[in-house]
C-alpha cells in the first residue's frame, strides 16, 4: 500500500477524516466545508484513498426528507495508522526544513 502525495488538500481531507468520529462519521460535504474545499477536489481524494485501502464508504440507510441519503467515509485501522504516520513524518521534514531555513536568514 503506498502513501499517496500529501498535497494541502489531501491532508485536509486525511485531517477531517482522522477526526470524525463512529458517532460522528464524516460525509462529503462535511468533509467539504470542513477541509475548505470544493467537492471536485474532495471525491477524487477520496476515492485515491479507498483505491490503497485507507478508507471506506457506506451510505446512509435512514431516509431524511429534503435531501438524499449521506455516503460517509471512514478511516480504516490501516489507513488511520499510515495517514498518522505519514502526517507525523512530513510534519518532521517540515520542521527540520524550517530550522535548516531559519538558520540561514
Amino acid at each position: 500500500m503506498t502513501t499517496p502525495r500529501l498535497t494541502k488538500p489531501t491532508i485536509g481531507v486525511l485531517e477531517v477524516l482522522l477526526a470524525a468520529t463512529d458517532d460522528d462519521p464524516a460525509w462529503g460535504l462535511k468533509i467539504c466545508a470542513e477541509a475548505d474545499l470544493g467537492s471536485g477536489t474532495v471525491y477524487p481524494i477520496l476515492e485515491r484513498l479507498a483505491d490503497r485501502g485507507w478508507v471506506t464508504a457506506w451510505a446512509e440507510t435512514d431516509p431524511h426528507p429534503g435531501r438524499p441519503p449521506r455516503r460517509y467515509y471512514q478511516l480504516t485501522g490501516t489507513g488511520r495508522l499510515q495517514a498518522t504516520e505519514a502526517l507525523h513524518a512530513r510534519s518532521g521534514r517540515r520542521q527540520r526544513f524550517l530550522g535548516l531555513a531559519g538558520g540561514h536568514a
